[in-house]
């Protein structure tokens, strides 16, 4: 007599929740390459090459698994168009703001992104929202601002702009919710990325391109990988994950970016080091023989014989 034994594996709830760590992984990602541009690319022309070789990707993926063959509602065209709009404000907000502002100081700005997210499907959805939920929202964000520490001094017109992508975002996730389950959900993604692109190319009209060096050809294309493969994986994590992805995807920024920011600490510190060494070493010659005590000043004898110190 054989017993069965079940197979370890794992339940769709941990699945989920796996591939939206997964899809948060590579968003963080694409900040840092996006930060690790520096500015020396114009918003608009990096949105412009970000946004070819992403709308390219995806444009692939949608047409190898027939998402531009399906049909779509008119009512959900209006949505769709609207959360393009959204995506729009949400990338010019967020990636500026990225671009002049410590990685975590928005990080902790966008720690109200699951308040704002939970506070819209309430007053919209009229989903029921108890007080543990809020309760246990509350407490990351206080423990968040515990972590980063984010000074007085970093809150400037770049953290209103980061404030105007939260609400970008927030209102691109709840028009997600009035998509109906008909239209296909690589067809949204590409419509979102088309829009991106386009606005991108208006606004690039305005500006002088600057040429792109190797290295930031490099950063740009990677992150146009990344952020397709996060919405990918997002896609795969289903919807429901969301929140997994609003609560953990701050955490990982503010590794990420204490793991960018490393080299910088020890350059600081080493720089300071070599101030004291300079310092210390001020009255001593260069082969480490101290000098000759400095002879202490001698008085001076005034005109009516009083000492002068």
């Amino acid at each position: 007599m054989t017993m069965e034994t079940e197979r370890p594996g794992f339940s769709p709830n941990v699945t989920g929740a796996l591939l939206m760590m997964a899809s948060m992984a590579c968003f963080t990602i694409n900040d840092a390459l996006i930060k690790a541009t520096g500015g020396a690319v114009p918003l608009f022309q990096l949105l412009v090459l970000r946004g070819l070789i992403a709308t390219a990707l995806i444009a692939a993926l949608a047409w190898s698994r027939g998402a531009f063959r399906g049909r779509v509602a008119r009512g959900d065209w209006v949505w769709i168009a609207l959360r393009s709009l959204s995506e729009v404000g949400a990338a010019y907000f967020f990636i500026t703001a990225l671009l002049n502002m410590p990685l975590a100081n928005i990080t902790a700005i966008l720690q109200i992104l699951p308040l704002t997210v939970t506070l819209g499907s309430a007053l919209i959805f009229r989903e029921a929202v108890g007080w543990r939920r809020l309760t246990a929202i509350a407490v990351g964000f206080c423990g968040m601002l515990l972590i980063v520490k984010p000074g007085a001094e970093g809150f400037t017109l770049w953290s209103v702009y980061a404030l105007i992508a939260v609400v970008c975002v927030t209102a691109r996730d709840l028009i997600t919710r009035r998509i109906s389950s008909q239209a296909p959900s690589l067809l949204v993604t590409f419509c979102a990325s088309l829009g991106v692109l386009l606005a991108a190319g208006v606004a690039s009209l305005t500006i002088t391109w600057v040429p792109v060096t190797p290295r930031l050809g490099t950063l740009i294309a990677a992150s146009s990988v990344f952020i397709v493969g996060g919405l990918l994986l997002q896609r795969s994590g289903h919807a429901p994950r969301r929140r997994v992805l609003h609560r953990a995807l701050p955490l990982y920024r503010s590794a990420l970016g204490a793991a960018v920011g490393l080299d910088r600490v020890r350059r600081v510190a080493a720089d300071g080091h070599a101030s004291r060494c300079r310092h210390h070493c001020r009255g001593q010659c260069l082969h480490g023989h101290p000098r000759a005590p400095a002879r202490p000043p001698q008085p001076l004898i005034a005109p009516r014989g009083r000492w002068i110190q």
